[in-house]
């Protein structure tokens, strides 16, 4: 296990964590990491663990998620809030530079920082996002987010997750489910398990309906100059596979990467994940 501290940063009043794992001593630039909707900074252990000390990691929690203070503002769980939370956590840390992984809304706040923090990044990774989000997906995404279910032990919380998402990791085991129960879920004070989110990130997602997108394809311009590794899941309902195509005839450098047998999202650890990774940080390194 790699070390790692926790960090904080305020921003909008609100206190927000992070953890920081050492490394990059060679004046690499750190690895920032972003991660889903309903996630948080344990979806990254395994990076973390697998890339420092080589590579400084930082992995967020946005707020309503982990250790990140609730809002009392639901309509603030948006992505262009939680862009501007990162811009200040940029700043704080005075990152002249940095590779952006973000998975799924990580990647979608990537898109929105790509203008303001063009001179900082110096790489990409979109795992399983991109300007485009089909319907059926967001769908799938509104039908369950925000469900503040609990449950009496770990094997529990990983067969109801098991039950809920088995299309997504279609070849999971038992142990796979309780290692996913345990980076999405905590221990609540009253032994209880529990979601590790405020069951209010919904709330935006679910009265969005009938407003027009942002048109993020505009920002891949801003990627142009710069490596970039676009994951999808063989089975998604997020990303579709054209836009992939679309995505990739924009960005000249970037690579595409097929992730056989899972859904959305891919969890950065299966073997074509990691070396496509691995490959990013290369061509970052060349660069």
């Amino acid at each position: 296990m790699a070390d790692y501290v926790d960090g904080y940063w305020w921003n909008d009043d609100l206190r927000l964590h992070f953890r920081d794992y050492a490394g990059g001593a060679d004046g690499r630039p750190p690895i920032l990491c972003m991660p889903g909707l309903t996630r948080n900074v344990r979806d990254f252990e395994e990076l973390a663990n697998r890339l420092a000390p080589a590579w400084r990691v930082i992995a967020v929690d946005f707020r309503g998620r982990g250790d990140s203070a609730y809002s009392k503002n639901p309509a603030s769980y948006v992505p262009l809030m939680y862009a501007l939370d990162m811009a200040v956590l940029i700043r704080d840390l005075a990152l002249d530079s940095f590779v952006a992984v973000g998975t799924s809304l990580g990647g979608l706040v990537t898109l929105l920082m790509a203008e303001s923090e063009r001179e900082r990044i110096k790489g990409v990774v979109l795992n399983d996002v991109g300007p485009e989000v089909e319907a059926a997906g967001i769908a799938r995404i509104r039908s369950y987010v925000g469900r503040s279910g609990n449950w009496p032990t770990w094997l529990h919380a990983a067969r109801a997750l098991a039950a809920n998402q088995g299309h997504v990791y279609p070849n999971y085991r038992i142990e796979d489910w309780l290692a996913m129960a345990k980076r999405l879920y905590r221990l609540s004070s009253n032994g209880r398990i529990v979601i590790d989110y405020d069951a209010r990130i919904a709330d935006p997602i679910k009265t969005a309906t009938d407003q027009a997108p942002v048109d993020l394809w505009p920002t891949l311009e801003w990627l142009k100059p710069v490596p970039s590794l676009i994951l999808r899941g063989e089975l998604s309902d997020v990303l579709a596979a054209g836009t992939v195509e679309r995505m990739a005839a924009v960005l000249p450098r970037a690579e595409t990467v097929t992730v056989p047998g899972v859904g959305h999202t891919p969890t950065l650890n299966e073997p074509e994940a990691v070396a496509a990774v691995d490959n990013l940080l290369r061509r970052v390194l060349e660069t």
